[in-house]
């Protein structure tokens, strides 16, 4: 097929638009900034403009929409203009450019409330209880995609959870940097248990997808390597893989949650040039369980993750230069 694979410069984009290439397909992107990917026509624009986003779709006969608004801050309405109306944007060229598969690269956000997760499916999308304006907008555009769903016109969703590995510079990057100054603590015990997803996994779990999205449109899918650990564990496999400190300074989760919202205001006041040390949904994402059941996942897409944990782990600690 010939494969639109929207947000391509980001860390994951990359990675997907690879494994779609590498799975057969005529593959071409579209974001700001060059791909970076081999082999691949970079069609460059802004998800706001119709204009741009249309001359993307054209010829193609499926998208992969990763392209998103993705931070812990920021203006709201940007998040709504990127997250919502950009998807909107891309479904509807999509649909007018004769594409007949969509894949949704949504988060699990979409469905968490604050409370713990624990061997969950993927829950309904829900943007009236999702955290922070990320988590909202991603949900009300996951509603937006689904929706769209028709015959000829295949939608699917896929929520890969807490996607790191080598080169990521948000996850793992924010977790070095923070580790190395004395700043990255766990929160109470560092017990919950928390689901992460190698990035080599999400991608071919997106292949998947494409590939299986006439049998099973209209679904939303959550996505993890399936080995959920105490989050201290994984904080201190990344930091021991990436030769930093592992953290041992503990601060009570209902203290980091009440910091969390004191820095969201101050943040909306005063904005600060990087993502605050703490919100509210951080202190939530490290306080509070969060592991979901595969099985439906796997059957469905047909698919597993051939990289396990502790082989990302070694991956990433064989990076030259770390």
């Amino acid at each position: 097929m010939r494969v639109l694979v929207t947000g391509a410069s980001g860390f994951l984009g990359r990675a997907v638009a690879a494994a779609v290439r590498d799975a057969g397909h005529t593959v071409h992107t579209f974001q700001r900034r060059p791909s970076g990917v081999l082999g691949l026509e970079d069609r460059l624009g802004s998800l706001t403009s119709a204009a741009n986003v249309e001359a993307a779709v054209a010829d193609t006969d499926a998208v992969v929409h990763l392209a998103a608004k993705v931070s812990l801050a920021g203006d709201p309405a940007d998040f709504a203009r990127v997250n919502v109306e950009g998807t909107r944007t891309v479904l509807a060229a999509a649909r007018s450019a004769g594409a007949s598969r969509f894949v949704f690269v949504s988060s699990p956000s979409v469905a968490h409330a604050g409370a713990s997760i624990v061997g969950d499916d993927a829950a309904p999308a829900d943007p009236f209880r999702a955290r922070g304006d990320y988590a909202r907008t991603k949900a009300q555009a996951e509603l937006a995609a689904l929706a769209a769903d028709a015959p000829g016109f295949a939608v699917v969703a896929v929520r890969p959870h807490l996607v790191w590995g080598p080169g990521d510079t948000q996850l793992v990057g924010r977790i070095v940097e923070r580790a190395r100054a004395g700043r990255l603590p766990l929160l109470d015990a560092g017990a919950a248990l928390i689901d992460t997803t190698y990035v080599d996994n999400a991608a071919s779990a997106m292949v998947a997808a494409l590939d299986r999205a006439e049998d099973v449109h209209g679904n939303a899918y959550v996505v993890t390597n399936g080995e959920p650990r105490p989050v201290a564990e994984l904080l201190a496999g990344i930091c021991r893989a990436s030769g930093v400190p592992a953290p041992t300074l503990h601060v009570p989760a209902g203290l980091a949650r009440v910091a969390g919202s004191a820095v969201e205001a101050l943040w909306r006041v005063r904005p600060g040039r990087d993502e605050p040390p703490m919100t509210r949904f951080l202190a939530e994402q490290l306080s509070t369980s969060h592991w979901f059941d595969q099985r439906r996942t796997r059957a469905d897409l047909g698919w597993t993750p051939a990289v396990s944990l502790d082989e990302g782990f070694r991956r990433l600690a064989a990076v030259p230069g770390r």
